[in-house]
Parts: structure tokens; sequence; C-alpha cells
């Protein structure tokens, strides 16, 4: 395997982690508005704690997704009284999360069917 291959091969992996992250986070959203603080919180209740997403993750991931219109910031006021932006779905997020959830249960069952195998 050439060096191009094998770095390829990593930028597919590290696509399917952002990718996952970006699913997850867009996931959050279908239930409204959140500031990044309250998504974090959101994650780490849905999966009591066992997944934390660091701000150092969290945030770029925020940034891109809105620079591809799969979100949408509005400055909002928080409920301890600060200034926060507010991140919601917009349709063309609401349409990624549709295809990336079946891509996302295709590769599922691919793993499963690997995994059941002897």
């Amino acid at each position: 395997m050439t060096k191009a291959e094998k770095e390829k091969g990593r930028e597919k992996k590290v696509d399917l982690l952002l990718g996952t992250l970006e699913m997850l986070i867009l996931q959050i959203l279908t239930e409204g508005p959140q500031h990044g603080f309250g998504i974090a919180r959101r994650f780490r209740e849905i999966t009591d704690d066992s997944l934390d997403i660091e701000d150092g993750t969290l945030y770029p991931a925020l940034y891109r997704m809105e620079r591809r219109g799969l979100i949408e910031p509005e400055w909002r006021t928080t409920e301890n009284k600060r200034r926060a932006k507010y991140y919601s779905l917009t349709a063309a997020g609401r349409t990624h999360l549709s295809t990336e959830t079946e891509r996302w249960n295709s590769f599922v069952g691919i793993v499963a069917r690997v995994l059941q195998t002897s």
C-alpha cells in the first residue's frame, strides 16, 4: 500500500468520526435550539455520562456545520442571564441528518454481520 493510499484511508476514518459527531449534534438539535454548553450537557444526559464531547471538538464542529448551512446561529440570553449563541437545525441540516442516519444504520448492520461470523 502506498503512502497516499494509507493517508486516504486515514482521511476516511476521520470523516466517519466527524460525520458521526455532526449526526449526534444534529439529532440533539431536533429537540429545539440549544447553545454549545447545552448540547454538551444533553449529550452527557442521553449517554448517562458514558461519552463526553470536549469543547475543543464540539465548537469546531458547530462552526463547520454553521458554514455548511446545517445549523443556524442566533444570539440569545441564557437562563443564567448570559449571552450565548443558540443553534437551530436548518432544512439542509434535517436532510443531512436523515442521510447520515441511513448511512450510520447501514454501517452498523455491516459491522454486526461481520461480528456474527465465526
